[in-house]
């Protein structure tokens, strides 16, 4: 089976994430901050990956509306991040770019599932 757009651009989103926070583990940024963006940015494309095997529409949209509550808080992260200078703009735009896309996915089809 091929993968969808949403599940390949999370995926994409998570590896940038994973090698962000990998760089900053080496340069010693506050680990608590680290992690945090760690688990929600890989989380997003889990539960999109979970939603694959859902027990019904509602578990699938379920499934989604817990990715996009974690591509919101993977966005106050690198907000965060950025604005202490922890990371720099090209970084931050880039993926807070690709996590603002994901969330228009999200929405859409979250709304598309509700309205059927």
């Amino acid at each position: 089976m091929s993968d969808s757009i949403l599940r390949t651009k999370s995926k994409e989103f998570a590896k940038g994430i994973i090698f962000l926070c990998r760089e900053m583990k080496q340069k010693n940024v506050e680990s608590a901050l680290t992690n945090q963006l760690l688990r929600c940015g890989t989380s997003i494309g889990a539960n999109i990956h979970e939603a694959q095997y859902a027990q019904g529409t509602k578990d699938f949209i379920s499934k989604l509306e817990i990715s996009l509550k974690e591509c919101n808080e993977s966005s106050y992260w690198l907000e965060l991040l950025y604005e202490t200078d922890n990371i720099n703009e090209e970084i931050f735009n880039k993926l807070q770019n690709q996590c603002i896309e994901l969330r228009r996915m999200l929405v859409s089809s979250i709304t598309t599932l509700k309205n059927k």
